[in-house]
């Protein structure tokens, strides 16, 4: 029987295993991004900007959240209990506010809105360090293969807000 992890550690494990096996989060977001909680359906996270971050107006680039969008989709299906998070078929992102700049922290929510059997819906939401709504994007991902991978899964209690850290 495969180990069951809580969702905040589980879906760490998963953002640890994109940090090592993948080639643009390491470099973009390294060290910077940090969950901060997670549950079933919904993962918080938060990104020191750095200079890396940024545009040549010194604002955080839009490329920048646009891959937040797509990695907090990510956890957000693997807060379903899903090691393997699929593949992109849609991801769209709208800019209301600037992000902020060097030095600042954005936070994000990524939200699980519909887990089926082909298809995950998810929808990211970010806030700049002047609590104002900064962007928000929706991520779409083939999740087919990812349900007959599995890894480390665990098993979503009833409404689970598990903090272990």
């Amino acid at each position: 029987m495969a180990q069951k992890l809580p969702p905040l550690r589980f879906v760490r494990s998963v953002l640890k295993s994109f940090m090592a096996e993948s080639g643009l989060e390491p470099r973009l977001l390294g060290p910077h991004l940090r969950i901060t909680h997670a549950a079933v359906g919904k993962v918080d996270f938060e990104l020191d900007i750095t200079k890396d971050h940024t545009n040549r107006l010194k604002m955080l680039h839009g490329g920048t959240i646009a891959s937040m969008v797509d990695l907090g989709g990510s956890l957000a299906v693997a807060s379903m209990g899903l090691y393997a998070t699929g593949v992109s078929t849609d991801l769209n992102v709208t800019y209301l506010s600037s992000g902020g700049k060097v030095g600042d922290k954005i936070t994000g929510t990524a939200i699980c809105d519909k887990m089926g059997k082909t298809l995950a819906y998810t929808s990211v939401v970010f806030i700049n360090a002047k609590g104002e709504l900064a962007a928000r994007g929706s991520h779409t991902k083939y999740v087919t293969q990812a349900w007959k991978s599995q890894e480390t899964p665990f098993v979503p209690p009833d409404n689970a807000e598990i903090e272990d850290e």
